[in-house]
């Protein structure tokens, strides 16, 4: 798909730092998908995985070998209770001691164990539905963001929607190593461009396209490891610019996630007040999933090993009716 006649600039430099409100008024409304895939689609850009992309992208598999690009799901994340996120807390409600104690209730001996979990649903490794975002009350496809999320949850475009469908071709883009080769790890606060997909993926010798599911790694995840959480959780990162919305949407990718807790750039690249301006036109405007705190370091090891960038990848969320986001365990199959 070719860009609007009146695409904005892709180059960070050309942004009013001023004026975040029209700098994210031009590119939701450059990019707006709205009705693309008629008035009552509940996909976006997942629409773009067809059955024969999916056929191709099993081809891709060459070892069988399968990489889990989950972060762990534990009270020792990155969560500090901005916005009542906590990290998950695990409770046993029968346990090995019990069993042993014999004080279950059950007959001829037998024992059990079981488990519950309490944890918002964006805490580690996640997507990001599409009514997880507004852009001034409006939620994807022109829809009135009070006639789709409620307090009974998100009764349009509920993440379980999505729960068959988000099966394709995967392509890493390790930002971090192509840019800085020695650390593989970009500063917090950079801000990867479009100029900077296009040159990785040249890098890489790999092509980004219609339907596929970008990942792109920054390295600040295992900067993270190495020096503890710090403010991973909202604080400064590096991540996509804003200027990258046009080739989000030229590209025709069907979702993009990271290795980050934000997926743009933050600080946000503005001098006025924002916050979160690239999440504000990509998925209530252009209809793009994303995902966040992705753990995309074996996986890169592996690219870089095998010198292949494309993967088979499955990232099905829990089919959590009305839910505007959910945790997943995705995993490259290369």
């Amino acid at each position: 798909m070719s860009a609007p006649a009146t695409a904005p600039s892709e180059s960070p430099a050309d942004l009013d730092r001023s004026n975040p409100e029209a700098e994210i008024g031009a590119r939701a409304e450059a990019y707006r998908n709205w009705g693309r895939w008629g008035e009552d689609d509940v996909l976006g850009t997942l629409n773009l995985i067809d059955p024969a992309h999916r056929v191709a992208a099993a081809g891709l598999v060459r070892e069988g070998r399968v990489i889990s690009l989950a972060q762990s799901f534990d009270t020792n994340g990155p969560q500090k209770g901005w916005r009542r996120r906590t990290n998950p807390v695990h409770t046993m409600t029968d346990t090995g001691t019990d069993a042993e104690r014999a004080n279950q209730g059950f007959p001829h001996g037998i024992g059990g164990a079981d488990d519950v979990i309490s944890m918002p649903l964006q805490c580690s490794t996640q997507w990001d539905g599409l009514g997880h975002i507004f852009d001034h009350g409006f939620a994807w496809n022109g829809r009135r963001a009070g006639d789709v999320v409620t307090s009974e949850g998100d009764l349009v475009t509920g993440i379980e929607h999505a729960a068959s469908v988000i099966v394709s071709r995967g392509v890493l883009l390790d930002v971090g190593r192509h840019l800085q080769p020695e650390t593989g790890e970009l500063a917090d606060g950079y801000a990867i461009t479009a100029a900077d997909l296009d040159a990785c993926a040249a890098a890489e010798g790999v092509t980004v396209g219609r339907g596929d599911i970008v990942l792109v790694r920054t390295g600040q995840l295992a900067r993270t490891r190495r020096e503890g959480w710090g403010d991973y959780a909202g604080g400064p990162a590096p991540g996509l610019s804003l200027t990258t919305a046009g080739w989000l949407h030229r590209t025709e990718i069907a979702a993009i996630a990271t290795d980050t807790w934000g997926f743009e750039v933050r600080p946000n690249e503005f001098d006025a007040p924002a916050f979160q301006p690239l999440h504000q036109v990509v998925i209530p405007n252009i209809g793009l999933t994303i995902g966040e705190m992705w753990d995309l370091d074996e996986l890169a090891e592996a690219c870089a090993s095998s010198g292949r960038y494309e993967f088979l990848l499955s990232a099905a969320p829990l089919p959590i009716t009305g839910a505007v986001g959910s945790p997943i365990n995705p995993v490259a199959v290369l």
